[in-house]
């Protein structure tokens, strides 16, 4: 079941400048934003990107306006990185940077494939977004470690971290086929922002879909598999899926954070005790996605997932 609807979830305001872990309104902001953990995925208001989002916005409509011969030009050797057309024939494209804090990766490795005499306003507006959403993801990533007692392994758990930055456009639809299949992110978190075109639709702990009214100051953070297997389970990644309705394009930019490849992810001990037993083995998170894309390649995926992969 489906809402009709759009909904706007509570959102929690991350606005202020300068939040201080350990100041008076770094905890007020945890304590408000708790209460949303349990369905880990809440609208997060970061005023700030605001002045991104005309050109941001701009930005993915004279990326995917480009040739399809053009934008099949940025490829990687790694899986899950580069172009990706509408191979489904559901109206999907997307694209996918590696290591996007790398200013160089969005610089001289997208755009410069794409525009090769330069295209300075796109290349501004993506390194921007990469740097204002990362930021988030720190504040909300450190403030949920806080909550757990395990702060003290958030400065190595960010340092081991790589930001996927991959852009999405999604065809309108005259079906109630989903664009892109409900599933669960198997990455640490996921930042996700938007035009106003509604389409993403999360299900709730009752198995019905709602469906998300975006917001423009705000971004949507989607806690994923990685984050929860490192947790001990102690929090879940929520099923989410796009389904268009309408002519109208959904434009959307997300920022992915994953474990670097080489660092083990695994469960602070201190989540584990008598009371709670170890759910998850100690996994590299590039070694997964290898054996994830062969997978896929062979249609072998029916029932695997990062859970499935470290169990204990």
């Amino acid at each position: 079941m489906s809402s009709e609807t759009p909904v706007r979830l509570p959102i929690v305001d991350f606005s202020k400048h300068g939040l201080k872990a350990g100041s008076p309104e770094w905890d007020s902001v945890k304590v408000k934003s708790s209460r949303h953990w349990k369905s880990t995925v809440f609208p997060a208001m970061f005023d700030r990107v605001l002045d991104l989002r005309k050109p941001i916005l701009g930005a993915l409509e004279d990326l995917f306006d480009l040739p399809f011969q053009t934008k099949q030009h940025y490829v990687s050797d790694k899986p899950f990185r580069g172009y990706y057309g509408d191979s489904s024939g559901v109206g999907q494209e997307c694209m996918v940077i590696d290591d996007a804090k790398v200013v160089e990766n969005i610089e001289t490795g997208l755009t410069n494939t794409l525009w090769p005499k330069g295209n300075v306003s796109f290349s501004k507006s993506l390194v921007s977004f990469t740097e204002l959403a990362s930021e988030l993801e720190k504040i909300i990533r450190r403030m949920i470690l806080e909550n757990f007692g395990v702060e003290k392994y958030t400065d190595e758990f960010i340092d081991s971290t790589n930001y996927l930055l991959k852009v999405m456009k999604y065809e309108g639809s005259e079906t109630s086929e989903p664009s892109l299949r409900a599933h669960s992110d198997q990455n640490l978190t996921t930042i996700l922002y938007q035009n106003e075109v509604d389409g993403l639709e999360i299900q709730n702990k009752d198995g019905e879909w709602i469906n998300v009214k975006p917001s423009p100051n705000s971004f949507i953070f989607i806690l994923g598999e990685s984050l929860s297997i490192w947790l001990n389970g102690r929090l879940s990644s929520p099923y989410h899926r796009v389904v268009m309705k309408g002519n109208k394009v959904r434009y959307s930019i997300g920022l992915f954070a994953i474990a670097r490849g080489g660092y083990q992810v695994k469960v602070p001990e201190e989540l584990v005790d008598d009371k709670n037993s170890l759910l998850f083995k100690p996994f590299d998170y590039e070694e997964f996605l290898g054996l994830y894309s062969a997978k896929a390649a062979r249609g072998a995926l029916l029932g695997y997932g990062l859970k499935s992969y470290c169990s204990a």
